[in-house]
């Protein structure tokens, strides 16, 4: 992932980033660069448009499971709805704790 986000640092300037100008900016973050890893980026990404890349990652996230996705919706519905029953009810006061004279933290 650091050479992906590496390799668009580097494209910021408009034109397709080299491997010198990737090296360039992880060592700069002070990270170290392993060339197989680094091969792999650019030969996976070398000729493509980025906008055009990043676009089509954009859409497969859409069929990616998130867990409990629908509960926080319908979790919502349900609390917008509950919301002016709770407001109606007093809330019930809370209990007074009993201090104790003689605490330690270190005891």
């Amino acid at each position: 992932m650091k050479y992906v986000a590496a390799y668009l640092l580097a494209g910021l300037s408009g034109s397709e980033p080299s491997a010198d100008a990737v090296k360039k900016v992880l060592k700069a973050a002070g990270g170290e660069v392993d060339d197989a890893e680094l091969d792999k980026v650019m030969t996976a990404l070398s000729g493509k448009n980025i906008e055009e890349v990043m676009a089509e990652g954009k859409s497969k996230f859409g069929s990616v499971p998130m867990g409990a996705g629908a509960a926080p919706a319908a979790a919502g519905g349900a609390a917008a709805a509950a919301a002016p029953a709770a407001a109606a009810a007093p809330e019930p006061e809370p209990e007074e704790e009993e201090e104790e004279a003689d605490f330690d933290l270190f005891d």
